[in-house]
């Protein structure tokens, strides 16, 4: 009997509790009394529970009534909700959207991206993955992921790509170690003396070289995390994006050095938009690169190569 139970029933039995009467119920879903008096009756009949105490000049809820009501509305939510994502299919939403993006970007704009997508796009399940260098492009190349934010030292042959901001590095060591003593430009023969710290890539089949490196001591790491903590350490020094040195440039636990051997801009690093050339922009795709180039806009300032 229980199949039999219909939404059309479900929805009556909640305009009833919510009006307040049989009568008003009918005029809100358009029913005379009876129609609503016989619905009621038969989801009674049903369920196999009395939902309503007639005993009463106007009928009540029953306490099992009232455990069958808290029920019956987050069914019809439930219902409303899986017809509101259909809709949205039907207009063409993605299901879904798998994203990678390289460690260089700032992470203040990615958890606000993550969170404003959460609220404009409930349907669609974002799926995250941070990468460095071309482990980045490789999972776009291999369908793991539709949308990629590459370096400018990955691969990305067989990719449409896009600018999407610059991030600006530069070599920093602790306050605390001997270079940043130095209060004049360094000679390479200066920075060979300690040890570089360098992003280097992980061992994908899309090996990228590493990059800035002016010393013969080098060590390898293959996450900026690690890599801002040897720094902070006094282990050695390199080359970090501004904007996640900033507060401890600020603070003064880490110094810029001058590098002769660099010009001041010679670390501009250009943020790409990567995806596979078959891939179809749904709105909440064009959405989420419309408000990642807003958002580094904010964090990152004025681009330098894009104005």
């Amino acid at each position: 009997m229980f199949d039999a139970i219909t939404l059309d029933q479900l929805r009556t039995f909640i305009a009833v509790v919510d009006e307040g009467s049989f009568s008003s119920a009918g005029r809100k879903v358009r029913r005379v009394q009876s129609a609503v008096s016989h619905a009621m009756a038969n989801l009674e009949s049903q369920l196999g529970v009395r939902i309503w105490d007639r005993t009463t000049k106007i009928p009540t809820l029953t306490a099992e009534g009232s455990v069958l009501l808290t029920n019956a509305r987050r069914i019809c939510a439930e219902v409303d909700a899986l017809k509101r994502v259909a809709e949205s299919f039907v207009n063409g939403l993605e299901p879904s959207i798998s994203l990678v993006v390289d460690a260089i970007m700032p992470m203040r704009a990615l958890v606000d991206l993550c969170r404003e997508f959460a609220v404009k796009f409930p349907t669609v399940r974002l799926h995250l993955y941070i990468d460095t260098l071309s482990a980045v492009s490789a999972r776009v190349l291999d369908g793991t992921c539709q949308i990629g934010v590459v370096g400018p030292a990955a691969h990305v042959q067989g990719l449409d790509r896009e600018h999407l901001s610059s991030v600006r590095m530069i070599p920093v060591a602790a306050s605390t170690h001997p270079l940043a003593q130095v209060k004049r430009r360094l000679s390479t023969e200066e920075l060979a003396e300690h040890v570089n710290i360098v992003l280097s890539e992980r061992g994908t089949s899309l090996q990228t070289e590493d990059q800035a490196i002016l010393s013969t001591h080098v060590w390898r790491v293959a996450d900026l995390g690690t890599k801002h903590a040897l720094l902070l350490g006094g282990l050695g020094w390199g080359n970090m994006p501004e904007h996640l040195v900033r507060t401890d440039l600020a603070a003064g636990r880490l110094v810029r050095l001058q590098v002769a051997a660099w010009g001041e801009d010679t670390w501009l690093l250009s943020l790409t938009v990567v995806h596979r050339p078959e891939i179809a922009k749904g709105p909440a795709t064009r959405w989420l690169l419309k408000r990642m180039s807003e958002l580094c806009l904010r964090d990152l300032g004025p681009d330098p190569e894009h104005p």
